[in-house]
């Protein structure tokens, strides 16, 4: 025997895989035995975990045999070959097609329980099984992750024969094996418990590892048209499953939708389960104009015409919206938050500003209602000042948090995540209700 049982075959594939931890990394686990396996390795990876169901497509008078599988997704992979020398035609194709469909989606809604599947578009995805015999699934399971949108694919199980990377015809990017040992004849044979995997068991897994990862997240890339033919805004929208309200983020001077900084703490808010839009504030012809990001009022103008487009969208409907602003995007946040006829759908219920220049939007202050966070680096001095004073002119709920050690950018250790709990914490005790001008409060 070479494994206990599939958890320690699960930790002893995952030392083989230390290479491919990376936050674009998803492991998949084929169901049901692969699952415990693909836990452990998920685990050890720090990734998040899902299923591949793969419904294999048998011909109909020979089911043993391959002429196709089934994926989610609506995803099928033909082998015209086999399908041409046993002379199969469309309608006996779609009976079991239709058979095999109808399991495939019986066995994602028992074992995901109407959560969504990870997104796999541009992704290193992990395939794990608990071992590779004939190799017909894992074949089927590559090719459908590679209809999903992976960039690359590695296909790992802790035992196999030897020469079984022939067996996957070229799918997978890399294979990974603890044991490849002469005289195999089955995987069970490898292991000391090989007990049938429980349903319970695969729901379980899942659910423990989507508890540290937080939900499904499904990203898009958009563009948010300018009035008039002015081009368009360059987006990356991110809604996770059952969101709870999206917040909208203008960058500062210099930055734009790829700023880390931002991508951090918007990955912190998905995880909390809330959407995300950061978007660029300004055309790629605009970019080079150094004055425009200054320019307080155009970006004002800008941030709320993108959210009114978000407003709009199918994902969107219905959901609280937020505005995260930093550097002179909080000024941005601030003065359109003032601006007087801004449509309902445009109109944040929350807004923080993270060591934000709200001084620039000196004369509409005492004009915003929508409550604010203030977000300071203790060591940011100048900025510090200036978020002190603007408290006293606004005259909505606000409250301004003083990050101790933290520069202006919010690069010490710890400081970054101590603003995204702030800032998740602020838009989600104001989501769900919508405030009117109050006094100020907080420290």
């Amino acid at each position: 025997m070479y494994f206990t049982d599939r958890t320690d075959a699960g930790r002893r594939l995952a030392a083989r895989l230390g290479h491919l931890a990376a936050p674009d990394v998803t492991v998949l686990g084929l169901p049901r035995g692969g699952v415990p396996v693909a836990a452990e390795v998920a685990d050890a990876l720090g990734a998040p975990l899902d299923l591949c169901v793969v419904r294999k497509l048998g011909l109909p008078h020979r089911p043993e045999v391959a002429m196709g599988a089934l994926g989610e997704g609506g995803v099928r992979v033909l082998n015209d070959q086999v399908l041409r020398d046993a002379r199969v035609g469309p309608s006996d194709l779609a009976v079991v097609e239709e058979r095999e469909r109808a399991e495939l989606e019986r066995r994602a809604r028992r074992y995901r329980g109407g959560h969504r599947p990870v997104p796999l578009d541009g992704r290193t995805v992990l395939v794990v099984d608990d071992g590779l015999a004939t190799g017909a699934t894992a074949l089927a399971a590559c090719r459908v992750v590679r209809a999903r949108g992976a960039a690359r694919i590695v296909f790992a199980v802790p035992v196999a024969p030897r020469g079984w990377t022939t067996r996957l015809g070229g799918e997978a990017d890399e294979t990974v094996c603890v044991h490849t040992p002469d005289g195999f004849t089955a995987v069970g044979q490898f292991y000391e418990d090989f007990s049938p995997t429980s349903d319970e068991e695969v729901v379980a897994r899942l659910a423990r590892n989507r508890a540290v990862h937080g939900p499904v997240v499904q990203e898009s890339d958009v563009r948010i048209p300018l009035p008039e033919g002015g081009g368009t805004l360059a987006g990356r929208l991110a809604v996770p499953e059952d969101a709870r309200g999206i917040v909208v983020f203008a960058h500062g001077s210099g930055s734009g939708r790829h700023s880390s900084r931002n991508r951090a703490v918007a990955g912190a808010l998905n995880r909390a389960g809330l959407g995300t839009l950061l978007f660029d504030l300004l055309t790629e012809e605009e970019a080079a104009d150094r004055r425009l990001v200054f320019d307080t009022p155009m970006l004002a103008g800008r941030l709320s015409r993108a959210t009114e487009w978000l407003a709009a969208e199918p994902a969107a409907l219905g959901l609280p919206l937020g505005w995260f602003g930093a550097s002179t995007g909080a000024a941005a946040a601030l003065w359109a938050a003032a601006e007087p006829g801004v449509g309902a759908g445009a109109r944040p219920v929350a807004i923080v500003s993270r060591g934000g220049r709200p001084d620039l939007a000196h004369e509409r202050l005492a004009r915003v209602d929508v409550p604010t966070l203030l977000v300071v680096g203790g060591r940011d001095t100048l900025v510090l000042d200036l978020n002190r004073t603007v408290r006293t002119m606004l005259r909505c709920e606000n409250r301004l948090e003083v990050v101790p050690g933290a520069t202006h950018l919010f690069e010490e250790p710890g400081a970054l995540e101590e603003v995204a709990e702030l800032a998740t914490s602020w838009f989600t005790g104001h989501f769900g209700r919508r405030t009117g001008p109050s006094v100020s409060t907080g420290r």
